[in-house]
């Protein structure tokens, strides 16, 4: 009885400082969202009033609020599938087949990940100038350069400029981990299959993708999640929103409005919507990728 007494309290002495900073960094700002979004507030002045539910009401009345969800969604949806299938292919032709300078790959692939969003937006930047940019200047030996494409000053392609930099920055992180899944499938797996007449790309779909199910739908989550975040990064970076907001999505258009125009209840409304809309996906993400797990 004493020994669990004992083992009990060790554990609660583990567990209290990161339930306590859990609590103080993440549980209570979360509520303060919740609690300012119901106010009026510039965000400078001890000048506060409530006013309920009109800055949703607002919100929702909003269509730069429905350009940035039209834009974040866009980006949810383009950047996950793209970074994944490339991440997957590669993770596979470098796990199984016989390439020489694998680990030499691999370290060109992982390097965007170490590098911070600002200076991967700075190349990108670099790359879209419309008169001295690497893209703009290979596009006009084949059409000529007297009206150069303005990647990040077009409304009808910044966004698409803007998922490249982030697919490719992502696409190394998730490539290794997946190589590291794929190295514990059992190479007889694949040998049966071989003698069975299975292709690499049934056996692909066959064997790899179900037995890295767990992982892949782990990253999967976290990933659309993270994006969230990450597209904020980039457009604060790259384009700040421009031009006239075709590239804002949630947390700029919360950053906008909190902090530049001085609206910070409507701007905690705006993230109070964010953080239901994240929890939200997370949970119908679950259940539509929920599989049976697969044991070897």
């Amino acid at each position: 009885m004493k020994q669990r007494k004992g083992r009990g309290r060790f554990i609660f002495l583990c567990l209290a400082p990161a339930a306590i900073l859990f609590i103080i960094f993440m549980i209570i700002p979360t509520i303060d969202v919740f609690r300012m979004s119901l106010f009026k507030w510039g965000g400078y002045t001890a000048d506060k009033t409530f006013v309920g539910l009109q800055n949703f009401v607002k919100l929702f009345k909003s269509d730069k609020f429905y350009q940035a969800f039209q834009n974040s969604v866009l980006l949810i949806v383009l950047v996950t599938i793209i970074t994944f299938s490339l991440s997957l292919v590669f993770a596979a032709i470098l796990s199984r087949e016989k390439i020489k300078g694998q680990g030499f790959f691999r370290v060109i692939f992982y390097i965007p990940n170490i590098l911070s969003v600002v200076v991967i937006s700075a190349i990108f930047s670099a790359i879209y100038d419309p008169t001295q940019g690497l893209l703009n200047s290979i596009l006009n030996l084949f059409r000529g350069g007297e009206n150069p494409i303005l990647w990040l000053g077009d409304r009808k392609i910044v966004i698409y400029s803007i998922i490249i930099a982030m697919v490719w920055q992502a696409i190394g992180y998730y490539m290794v981990m997946y190589m590291a899944s794929m190295a514990n499938v059992p190479e007889s797996l694949y040998e049966s299959a071989s003698l069975e007449g299975a292709g690499r790309i049934k056996q692909f779909f066959s064997i790899t993708l179900p037995l890295i199910w767990t992982n892949i739908r782990t990253t999967l989550t976290f990933f659309i999640i993270s994006t969230i975040n990450m597209s904020f990064l980039f457009v604060r970076a790259m384009t700040n929103g421009g031009p006239d907001n075709a590239s804002s999505v949630f947390l700029s258009y919360m950053y906008q409005e909190a902090y530049t125009n001085s609206s910070y209840g409507y701007g905690m409304a705006i993230g109070a919507v964010v953080f239901i809309f994240s929890f939200a996906l997370a949970g119908v993400l679950n259940a539509v990728t929920k599989r049976d797990e697969i044991e070897f």
